[in-house]
């Protein structure tokens, strides 16, 4: 017994010269810190792109670092995404803007194409950078609540009161659509509405109600289940009268027994605006790209390629440039 203590005090000795020294032990290894997560972060609710940004649903205050504009110089973002209406990319004027600007200055455009009420809701979610859209109202909203920054008028498009040649309700050469309307309700001619909601429905519902008139009757034809094409082919069966835009009519108007026969009264103009997110609400905004957007928009260059776009295919232009004119 004396000889196994003797053996095991140099194995004692040994284990406390090692702790003396700071050798790790199994009871003192420091538990491993856990790794980063993105806890907190939420993607934006439309995705926009390969690589998902998080919303910001709570736009920083004034002042604060993170409100700060994007500032210039070497390393600055040469895209913008474009928030636009679906409308005008299929008829192609967008297209023809969008690619004259990347080509004139080299920066790049990112397209977000929907209705306009979606490119809202992108600019509310500092996703889309700059928005293209005809919605005045929303418009003017949208800077008022601090999303956007500026807003410029750009071009229009409008609606047109077609019908049949002989005009039975006598409206050719009236100033007013109001007036027009008024005219087709007392003769009882014929008029188709397309009986679902669309941009066209609102503006003649408008319309109707400046007159004073809830239009009912045997006169009054709802068109079911049909697009715009859809009412007017009827319209031009039942030698009738009709509201649409520009574009659609003259795009159908050689399969059609109709005629333009008020057009040019203010109340029927469909303006597009270019509207600017606002870089002090958040750092995502590329301002520097999004005011190059803007000054090509106006420019002699891009008012020319709107003034002409549907001439050689229709024989007159489906869009009217305003740079520099008054609202009406």
């Amino acid at each position: 017994m004396q000889r196994k203590v003797t053996l095991l005090a140099p194995i004692l000795a040994l284990v406390v010269s090692m702790l003396a020294c700071g050798l790790p032990s199994a009871a003192t290894t420091p538990e491993a810190t856990p790794a980063p997560t993105d806890a907190g972060f939420q993607p934006p609710t439309e995705a926009v792109g390969s690589a998902p940004t998080p919303a910001e649903t709570e736009p920083p205050a004034q002042g604060s670092p993170e409100a700060s504009p994007v500032a210039g110089g070497e390393g600055v973002d040469k895209e913008i995404t474009l928030a636009s209406t679906e409308s005008l990319a299929k008829i192609g004027l967008l297209g023809k803007l969008v690619d004259a600007f990347q080509n004139t200055t080299g920066y790049r455009v990112k397209l977000e194409l929907g209705g306009a009420g979606r490119a809202f809701r992108l600019g509310e979610k500092y996703v889309a950078d700059v928005l293209l859209v005809n919605e005045p109202g929303s418009e003017i909203k949208f800077i008022s609540d601090g999303y956007g920054k500026d807003r410029v008028l750009v071009f229009h498009t409008d609606y047109v009161i077609v019908g049949p040649a002989d005009d039975p309700a006598g409206i050719k050469g009236l100033p007013s659509a109001v007036e027009a309307l008024k005219k087709i309700a007392g003769a009882q001619a014929k008029f188709i509405t397309r009986n679902a909601e669309s941009e066209v429905v609102k503006r003649e519902k408008r319309l109707w109600a400046d007159a004073g008139i809830n239009p009912s009757g045997d006169w009054y034809i709802p068109a079911v289940d049909a697009g715009m094409v859809g009412v007017l082919k009827l319209a031009s069966d039942k030698k009738a009268y009709t509201l649409t835009d520009r574009a659609t009519f003259l795009e159908n108007k050689g399969n059609l027994q109709l005629v333009i026969l008020l057009q040019g009264d203010p109340a029927l103009s469909d303006p597009y605006h270019v509207v600017t997110g606002n870089p002090d609400r958040s750092p995502k905004i590329n301002a520097i790209v999004s005011q190059a957007f803007v000054d090509f928009l106006l420019s002699p260059q891009a008012q020319e390629i709107i003034a002409q776009f549907g001439v050689d295919t229709y024989g007159e232009p489906l869009f009217f440039a305003d740079a520099g004119k008054a609202e009406n």
